[in-house]
């Protein structure tokens, strides 16, 4: 008797109505070394020349990026998006499913690699470009470091630094250490709690974008499909990243070239500890997006435009 023919990773859902993206895009699930589940968005792309890498940043999911795979369709590229672990609808570890909350850093590591073996059995084309953004940033410049195999690394307001007042790091730093202690690593952040960002306050003063129509955007995917929302970080998340972005300032960096983009008006991560990274960097440039935002590739069509174009070039 013929065994089985072997299985792909399974279908996950894929929510098309909200993701604006390629007519083919779908979802996989795939599982961590440790047992978590994570889903995969795929974008196959017909005589793709390359596919990029999109590493999203905290409280994202993969339909966010559905339009950026459009977009990079047409440029040539496929793509592919990953929900980390604790946001979207990959395995959330703590009760209040609202909190962002992770127990190493390094833990999304394990998600990169599952996230690699989904890229490589759905074939989808070499060479790949690192497309990072915000705490994807943070994910991706480790993994680069770790031989992700990517020929170039792209990275929208990378969280390198977290984008708070100097006077305040001490606390942050003291308050998280003592809440992972006494076991309380898993209450909000102060000033957090479980509401997303995007529905809890309005177009005008938010950190996000400068466009409307991408704001607009992003409340209907979560009007449409709350389970996809995430609230604010846990203490732990917090200790984590400010212990994991320390480690990333002092550690040697890839010598990959790099492309690196920040608004004028980011208030979400540390503009400083983004160019004192560039500074260190050989072969790594950075430009700042006039009047953007946190979100460069949710931003202005024509700053939008010239990231993605970059993208489109790097490969």
């Amino acid at each position: 008797m013929q065994g089985a023919a072997p299985q792909g990773p399974a279908e996950a859902p894929y929510f098309s109505d909200i993701a604006e993206g390629p007519a083919d895009g779908h979802a996989v699930w795939a599982r961590g070394a440790d047992g978590v589940r994570i889903r995969v968005g795929l974008w196959p792309c017909a005589g793709a020349r390359g596919t990029a890498l999109l590493f999203p940043g905290r409280t994202e999911y993969i339909e966010k990026y559905g339009h950026v795979a459009r977009d990079l369709a047409a440029r040539g590229l496929a793509s592919a998006a990953v929900d980390w672990r604790g946001q979207g609808l990959a395995d959330r570890a703590l009760s209040d499913r609202q909190t962002g909350h992770v127990q190493r850093f390094s833990d999304y590591q394990i998600d990169v690699a599952a996230m690699m073996a989904a890229v490589r059995a759905a074939g989808l084309p070499a060479p790949f470009v690192l497309v990072a953004h915000s705490m994807g940033g943070a994910i991706g410049l480790r993994a680069a470091m770790a031989g992700l195999g990517a020929a170039a690394l792209v990275f929208s307001a990378p969280m390198w630094g977290i984008g708070l007042k100097p006077a305040l790091l001490p606390v942050a730093w003291g308050l998280s250490a003592a809440a992972a202690a006494l076991g309380l690593g898993h209450r909000y952040a102060p000033g957090t709690g479980p509401n997303a960002y995007v529905g809890a306050v309005e177009m005008a003063g938010n950190v996000l974008t400068s466009d409307p129509a991408a704001f607009s955007l992003l409340a209907r995917q979560l009007a449409a499909h709350p389970e996809l929302g995430l609230g604010g970080p846990s203490l732990r998340w917090l200790n984590q990243a400010l212990r994991e972005t320390r480690a990333l300032r002092r550690m040697p960096l890839p010598a990959l070239p790099a492309y690196v983009a920040v608004g004028s008006h980011e208030r979400v991560v540390d503009p400083k500890a983004i160019a004192a990274q560039v500074a260190r960097w050989p072969g790594a440039e950075i430009e700042i997006m006039p009047g953007a935002e946190h979100e460069i590739l949710m931003e202005r069509p024509e700053l939008r435009d010239r990231f993605l174009d970059r993208i489109a070039g790097a490969i």
